[in-house]
């Protein structure tokens, strides 16, 4: 209903007549937001003032309700350079002068309606935080979420959003080098699409968000400016329903060739001395940049709207500032210098457009074609300024103490183990993504150490260095929906595993936290437990939160409900690889090699995709997970790589212990030979997902100091089996052979796709 509102008023004789509260309501605001903005004021705000209000007070834009949880996060680390909050993105220190930019957004409700476009300008955006700070991206990473894979709906949305984000970066130019795909009821409505992008940066020359000195004038740059993405953050801070059709102007249009020319004339224009505050239209566009700058320097623009290069005619004041046009920024340039930037920007064919001055006031005007259309304290828009912060009520739902009822004695374990794990191999959250990466590409720019060196987290040379950067995007949602807490330590832990496993040192993360609605106590609840666990693991981890992006209002219905997506804190982390010639893959590398288990086992299939989907048991807690056990877990993985005691890596998560055998066989189909433990369930065994263990491989000449130096770690260790030539064996029992599982595992997900 947010567009058809918005067309209603393009029929007001004039757009400068007081606001009433029922337009106010019409864009998003309460009515007691309308009061403070009146008090605020000390008059009643415009239509346009009021279309401002509602995008930069909007949950996306003012984060209002998650804010006073966010702050208790943990900021401070060993590498940290910007903090959370105080740029585009965050910058981490990662030696030798340089630094890696990093940060993950959403685009849900654009995906939800239009998968292609929604998927392709979330990819865009994400990059365009990265190359404002002055960062060249150099790799990226998506976390996605799908609904049921047997409904017409899903497979629409799975293929237009894995499309839109292969169009859009294969185009671009920049790697895809990992991700994590997953599917569950809660997302049938919803879909979640969470992009990161990774840059690098020379330290000394970052650029900043925050405008500066008085009498500079402030560019306009990149593509021109149309009414695609209207509101767009009004409409992310919304349930999506059956009306949300008529929104589908709220989605944006991506063009990643334009915003390939975007990205090289930003970096040239970054090797000159004439920018004095730069950032990217994303989310509420003109409107957001020209507030956040302002306000972050403690000064004022004077803008001229008229002077907004458009690609539409007669477009009106609150269309040209609440447009979410893709590929442009906002840059304030050092006076006298202005045309160095116009010639930077003609040489690439873009737009660079003077569109306003920096004041010395604390407030932003706008104007058209000479008139006064809005004037407004910009301190009062921003986030951490005057814009809401409001503390919601939580309380703990019913399910919660239901699941942790689940005992393992009421699960009957199936004859059959073979028959059971190639099923699992052909679950959809099991099998391989091989359908969905294929579409990206992982080799272009030759930084990519992993397109055909598997490993756990991706990992990415830095050129000039004898360093690598690995990284990586985590969360079992699962996990999380079982207990908030425990699940989202359990995301932070396992992107620590991932990069540790790989040969890297975990160093910071990036957040993308996607719930329900706030107002509904529970789902807040849910966001809550979350921080709590997060804040937890983070400081035992020493990886601090540099940034990232809360997404609620993603709700699914059923039988006529609204009900929040499974909650998904999806963690983004980097690490440094201090050397990339230790770079740790998972695969087997030779018959004979022996299988070691490290860290604690515990009889549990809680949570696991053997309960939930083989036995068809939602009802369960989070599985085993014991912070400090996984933090001393981590430390002796890092000592067996650093000290090239091992040859292949891999962490037990999704599957189980077989699953994760099967995926170390299949790069050289080689195969596996192992015992069991006889006083542990062999279907807990196999298909349990309990935390904090590691897979490992050892030569049978390094056999003897591997064992001493696990001793000294004081870490749980079990010798398995050994590697075999292409046979799958388990208790002597034949578990077939590793080309057939592996026929399974890469097949399946397109069977389902297409069928």
């Amino acid at each position: 209903m947010l567009t058809f509102a918005l067309k209603n008023f393009r029929m007001e004789s004039t757009l400068q007549k007081e606001a009433t509260l029922e337009q106010a309501i019409d864009l998003g605001l309460r009515a007691d937001e309308f009061e403070m903005i009146k008090e605020i004021l000390g008059r009643t705000p415009n239509f346009t003032e009021t279309a401002v209000y509602s995008v930069m007070w909007s949950e996306h834009c003012s984060y209002k309700n998650s804010i006073l949880w966010l702050k208790t996060l943990p900021k401070e680390g060993p590498h940290m350079l910007v903090k959370a909050g105080e740029e585009n993105a965050g910058l981490v220190d990662i030696g030798d002068g340089l630094g890696c930019v990093f940060k993950i957004e959403s685009h849900n409700h654009p995906s939800a309606l239009e998968p292609y476009q929604g998927a392709a300008t979330g990819v865009g955006g994400i990059n365009r935080d990265i190359f404002t700070m002055g960062a060249r991206p150099i790799a990226q990473l998506n976390s996605l979420r799908f609904g049921n894979i047997d409904l017409a709906r899903t497979k629409w949305l799975v293929k237009g959003v894995t499309k839109g984000i292969g169009d859009y970066g294969n185009a671009f130019g920049i790697p895809i080098v990992g991700g994590e795909v997953f599917f569950d009821d809660s997302y049938n409505t919803n879909p979640l699409v969470n992009a990161f992008s990774a840059g690098i940066i020379d330290t000394k020359k970052m650029i900043s968000a925050t405008a500066k000195g008085p009498g500079n004038p402030v560019f306009i740059v990149g593509s021109a400016t149309g009414k695609d993405g209207i509101a767009g953050a009004a409409f992310a801070s919304k349930d999506i329903t059956e009306d949300s059709v008529n929104d589908l102007p709220s989605v944006q249009v991506g063009d990643p060739f334009m915003e390939k020319l975007l990205l090289e004339a930003t970096m040239e224009l970054a090797g000159t001395d004439c920018i004095r505050g730069m950032q990217d239209m994303g989310a509420a566009g003109i409107t957001c940049s020209t507030n956040e700058m302002s306000a972050a320097g403690n000064v004022g623009m004077d803008i001229h709207l008229d002077k907004v290069p458009t690609r539409q005619d007669n477009m009106l004041p609150y269309e040209i500032l609440l447009s979410e046009s893709q590929e442009r920024m906002l840059v304030v340039v050092e006076k006298g210098k202005e045309s160095l930037v116009k010639d930077i920007f003609d040489k690439w064919d873009l737009h660079a457009a003077e569109i306003g001055v920096v004041t010395d006031s604390d407030r932003v005007r706008y104007f058209m074609n000479g008139e006064m259309v809005g004037d407004l304290p910009c301190q009062s828009l921003v986030l951490g300024g005057g814009a809401p912060q409001y503390k919601r009520e939580y309380k703990e739902p019913a399910y919660y103490q239901e699941f942790k009822k689940f005992s393992i004695d009421s699960v009957k374990m199936p004859e059959n183990l073979k028959e059971v794990g190639f099923k699992l191999l052909g679950f959809p959250n099991i099998a391989s993504k091989r359908w969905v990466y294929e579409q990206y590409d992982s080799m272009v720019g030759t930084k990519n150490m992993t397109t055909n060196r598997p490993s756990d987290a991706g990992v990415v040379n830095i050129k000039g260095t004898n360093k690598a950067l690995a990284m990586t995007v985590d969360c079992n949602s699962r996990y999380v929906n079982a207990d908030p807490e425990v699940g989202t330590m359990i995301a932070v832990s396992e992107a620590a595993r991932n990069i540790v496993c790989a040969g890297g040192i975990p160093s910071a993360i990036t957040n993308c936290l996607n719930f329900g609605n706030p107002y509904n106590p529970e789902s807040y609840w849910q966001f809550v437990g979350a921080i709590k666990g997060m804040s937890a693991a983070c400081l035992k981890f020493e990886t601090p939160v540099t940034g990232g992006n809360v997404s609620f209002y993603n709700q699914t219905s059923m039988n006529g409900v609204e009900v929040p997506v499974f909650p998904t804190p999806t963690i983004g982390m980097i690490g440094i690889v201090p050397n990339k010639d230790k770079v740790m893959t998972l695969d087997f590398k030779q018959k004979g090699d022996l299988i070691f288990l490290i860290g604690d086992y515990i009889e549990d299939i809680a949570s696991s995709e053997y309960l939930a989907t083989y036995h068809g048991i939602k009802a369960s807690p989070a599985p085993y997970f014991d912070l400090q056990k996984e933090y001393e877990m981590q430390n002796a993985v890092k000592g067996l790589i650093e000290h090239n005691l091992v040859n292949a890596v891999h962490d037990v998560a999704d599957g189980g212990l077989y699953v994760t055998l099967v995926e170390m066989s299949m790069p050289r189909e080689l195969g596996f030979d192992i015992v069991t433990d006889s006083e542990v369930r062999e279907d807990a065994f196999l298909f349990g997902e309990g935390q904090g263990r590691v897979l490992v491989t050892v030569t049978e000449e390094k056999e003897e100091e591997f064992l001493e130096y696990m001793v000294e770690t004081g870490v749980n260790l079990t010798l398995l089996g050994h590697v075999t030539k292409g046979k799958l064996q388990v208790d002597e029992l034949p578990y077939g052979f590793i080309s057939e599982a592996k026929e399974i595992y890469d097949n399946a997900l397109a069977k389902h796709l297409e069928n």
